[in-house]
């Protein structure tokens, strides 16, 4: 368990309060029409999961119901930084 200081709410709440929405900042390509089977399945579906530090969505689905971004390390779960979407994008992440 941990927590989530939501940026919309000012509370520091609890995890289970949240639900994960998937990895953040995935390029969306530029001609999807013009990929493989393969290609469109590998952008869908695969996803980095690496070890350490990266990038999530969530979504304050028991609170104000808003997307945020939550920059969390995968071995502990410490949450390092929490950030709306105005604040941060993939230009300007850390």
């Amino acid at each position: 368990m941990f927590l989530i200081d939501c940026p919309y709410c000012k509370e520091l709440r609890d995890q289970n309060e949240f639900s994960p929405a998937g990895e953040a900042f995935i390029a969306r390509p530029q001609n999807p029409e013009a990929l493989t089977d393969e290609e469109w399945a590998d952008y869908v579906f695969y996803r980095t999961n690496h070890k350490g530090d990266h990038w999530e969505q969530w979504v304050h689905t028991a609170g104000c119901r808003k997307y945020l971004l939550v920059k969390r390390s995968t071995i502990s779960h410490e949450v390092i930084q929490v950030s709306t979407f105005g604040e941060i994008n993939s230009e300007n992440i850390s």
